[in-house]
C-alpha cells in the first residue's frame, strides 16, 4: 500500500476542465514515457499512489518535494519547483477517469496520494532496463533524429556503409522507432557497448 494511506492534505481544486497547478507547492511530479511507464505501473502494482496519463501516454506520479531530484533514468523526468521559473502540470478534475483526454489513471482518493519514492524508483529503473536496455554512459548521437544524447539507447549495429558501420545509438524517444536486425546482432552490439563503456 502506498505510505499516504490518510486524507490527502491536497486535493484538486474544484473545476470543469483541466487546471494548471505550480509543481513544488504541494508535490513534485514524475513524468514517465509511456512505454516505461506502463511497465512500472505494473512493478508498482498497489505500492502506488494517485497518477495522471496524459492525451499521449504519458504517466505522472505525484510524489514528495525533493525526494527526487538527483534522478537521472530514462524516459524519465522529475518536475520540481525551479530557482528561476515555475513549471506547472495539468491537473484533470477529480471525476475524469477515463482517457483519451488527460485524466486520472489510477484515481486520487484517501488512500492513495503520493507514490513512495524509494519504490517508485526501483519501478523506473527496472522498467528503464527492460525498455531500453543496459545503460549506456557518455554522449552519444541518435541514429534518427542526428542529435546528441545524454541517455543513449544501444539498439542494434550496422555494418558496412561510408562510415564502416558499427555500434548503432538512439535518444530514448527514436530507440522504439529502429528496425532492429536480429537478436544475435543486437547482443553482439550489446558487448561491444560495454566494452567501450569500459564495463
Amino acid at each position: 500500500m502506498p505510505t499516504n494511506a490518510q486524507v490527502p492534505p491536497w486535493t484538486p481544486p474544484p473545476a470543469t476542465d483541466v487546471e494548471p497547478l505550480p509543481v513544488g507547492r504541494w508535490w513534485d511530479a514524475v513524468r514517465v514515457s509511456p512505454g516505461v511507464g506502463e511497465r512500472a505501473l505494473g512493478l508498482l502494482g498497489d505500492d502506488t499512489g494517485a497518477v495522471i496519463q496524459d492525451s499521449y501516454g504519458t504517466l505522472y506520479w505525484l510524489i514528495s518535494i525533493g525526494s527526487a531530484a538527483s534522478w537521472h533514468l530514462r524516459g524519465t523526468r522529475v518536475l520540481c519547483e525551479l530557482v528561476d521559473e515555475m513549471t506547472y502540470l495539468g491537473v484533470p478534475p477529480v471525476d475524469w477517469r477515463e482517457g483519451p483526454r488527460i485524466h486520472w489513471r489510477v484515481p486520487l482518493g484517501p488512500d492513495r496520494y503520493l507514490t513512495d519514492t524509494r519504490l517508485l524508483w526501483e519501478a523506473l529503473a527496472a522498467a528503464d532496463h527492460a525498455e531500453f536496455g543496459p545503460r549506456i554512459d557518455g554522449r552519444r548521437l541518435c541514429h534518427s533524429c542526428q542529435l546528441p544524447t545524454e541517455e543513449p539507447v544501444l539498439v542494434g549495429e550496422e555494418h558496412g556503409g561510408s562510415l564502416g558501420g558499427g555500434t548503432v545509438y538512439a535518444c530514448p524517444r527514436h530507440a522504439p522507432e529502429y528496425q532492429r536486425t536480429d537478436a544475435v546482432a543486437l547482443m553482439l552490439a550489446l558487448r561491444r557497448g560495454r566494452k567501450g563503456a569500459g564495463t
